[in-house]
């Protein structure tokens, strides 16, 4: 059997390509996990959507500050012009997002946005109400529990994939893949992603010589409960810093008026690295302080993070809370162009996280991710509508490779403590060249593939930090100390 189209992964940017491919469509979902194991569901930000036209030019603008001079002003003007629309059929289609006291569309504010242009639903659970809705659209059927192992590329064309499903590999053949897969969490000690988002599916584009960009830009979001024991930590959404809580230390000081005029509200980079600073130089906690809520109004905004963090024994919003930054996001990924394509690969695109659509620069605007999916998922599907491909079919060999060895659990840890102490918020020339020996040391040790594709993800993004001498965005090389 051939697909009409094989979607690997389950979060916005898969499941938004699978709700606009009609049912007639042989169409396949490919998810490694549980359907609801993907960033999205995690997602507590909201989704953008400009105001009305005088909105489109100041949302532009604010996508480019934050992006410190690194985004494609075209592909920012696609994810704005289309926000309306992608926005518009989603609400056509019955999804409910959140009212005010009118009755209206609830517009919120987050850092470095210039005005109140993001919806929630749910409160803090956007992703999560959006992400069920996404399944309930959904037409096509899902392969749960398989992994990618490989693309099957041969002179240039994508003819489908490999998986591994019930330890058996497995070739599933389609005329069109899209790659959907996520972005890089589990390489991270600390991150606020889904538990199997690792990089595979970059890792397999290095094998086969399909460009990665920008890899070096990671963000990680300042606030982050991290004091558990599970690799994910609890995010505590940019929208609580939005609507008035603030960063202090030990004794109530509201530091960051000493680092930036727009205090809690600066972009993400510059908020991670001054609380990293404030860390270093006092030895105090920091903590995100609730003052301004009123219980009954905390508690209906933000249920999920209320409920969250009570049945760790915090009270919100009377209690301040813990927060360190965490890996939140990969911006670079495998490039495309503004329709999801590949280049040098026919019938093989990329959306959502795992893509760089080069929308974000070097430093995302807050909840343009969600926007990203929805936008780049609708032109990549009207692509794929668009081609009238001439399948052949074509013999691959199974891979005789080991999955996994004896010893990846012990290095997948080791790398996730170098990654996040050596690729981290503030980074050195002597941190990534250690970070780089390691990793090609243990690429020469009998690994498993899985473990060789987190390892060949990583390898490249460390190359991109080494070869970007100066500090952009969240990019921060500080001078190796003597």
């Amino acid at each position: 059997m051939v697909y009409d189209v094989v979607i690997i992964g389950a979060g916005v940017a898969g499941l938004s390509a699978a709700m606009n491919l009609p049912k007639s469509k042989k169409v396949l979902i490919i998810n490694k996990n549980h359907p609801w194991e993907c960033n999205t569901f995690y997602a507590q930000g909201g989704v953008v959507t400009v105001i009305n036209d005088a909105d489109e030019s100041s949302h532009i603008k604010d996508t480019m500050d934050a992006g410190a001079g690194l985004c494609d002003p075209d592909a920012v003007r696609v994810l704005s012009e289309h926000s309306r629309e992608v926005v518009g059929d989603l609400i056509k289609r019955g999804f409910e997002f959140d009212k005010n006291s009118e009755g209206e569309l609830h517009y919120t504010k987050e850092a470095a946005h210039s005005a109140s242009r993001i919806l929630h639903a749910g409160g803090d659970a956007t992703g999560r109400y959006l992400h069920h809705f996404l399944l309930e659209q959904n037409p096509h059927p899902m392969l749960e529990g398989a992994q990618v192992t490989d693309l099957l590329i041969d002179d240039g064309i994508c003819y489908g994939v490999c998986v591994n499903y019930n330890d058996e590999l497995k070739h599933i053949l389609a005329k069109s893949v899209v790659i959907a897969s996520g972005g890089v969490g589990s390489l991270f000690a600390y991150h606020t992603n889904a538990s199997k988002i690792s990089g595979d599916l970059q890792g397999i584009c290095l094998e086969k010589k399909i460009a990665l960009e920008h890899m070096e830009m990671l963000q990680f979001h300042p606030t982050v409960y991290v004091s558990s024991t599970a690799a994910q930590k609890q995010l505590l959404t940019e929208a609580l810093r939005g609507e008035g809580a603030t960063l202090v230390g030990e004794n109530n000081y509201a530091f960051m008026k000493d680092y930036d005029d727009r205090l809690d509200l600066a972009p993400r980079d510059i908020v991670s690295r001054a609380i990293f600073d404030y860390k270093q130089r006092t030895g105090e906690e920091v903590y995100l302080s609730f003052d301004n809520f009123e219980v009954e109004y905390f508690n209906k905004r933000f249920p999920n993070i209320a409920a969250n963090l009570r049945g760790i024994g915090y009270k919100l919003p009377t209690e301040r809370v813990p927060v360190s930054p965490a890996f939140h996001y990969a911006i670079g990924g495998i490039k495309t162009n503004l329709d999801g394509e590949i280049e040098g690969v026919d019938n093989l695109y990329a959306i959502g996280e795992v893509a760089s659509t080069r929308v974000h620069g070097a430093n995302r605007l807050a909840s343009n991710s969600l926007l990203e999916g929805l936008v780049f998922a609708s032109r990549a599907v009207t692509k794929i509508k668009s081609k009238d491909i001439d399948y052949e079919i074509k013999d691959f060999p199974i891979s005789t490779d080991s999955l996994r060895c004896e010893d990846d659990k012990l290095y997948k840890g080791q790398l996730r403590r170098i990654m996040w102490d050596d690729v981290g918020i503030v980074r050195t020339q002597r941190g990534l060249k250690e970070a780089l020996a390691f990793i090609e040391d243990t690429l020469h040790k009998p690994i498993g593939r899985f473990l060789k594709l987190r390892l060949l993800t990583a390898k490249s993004i460390v190359k991109s930090a080494l070869n970007r001498k100066k500090s952009i965005g969240v990019h921060y090389i500080q001078e190796d100390s003597e």
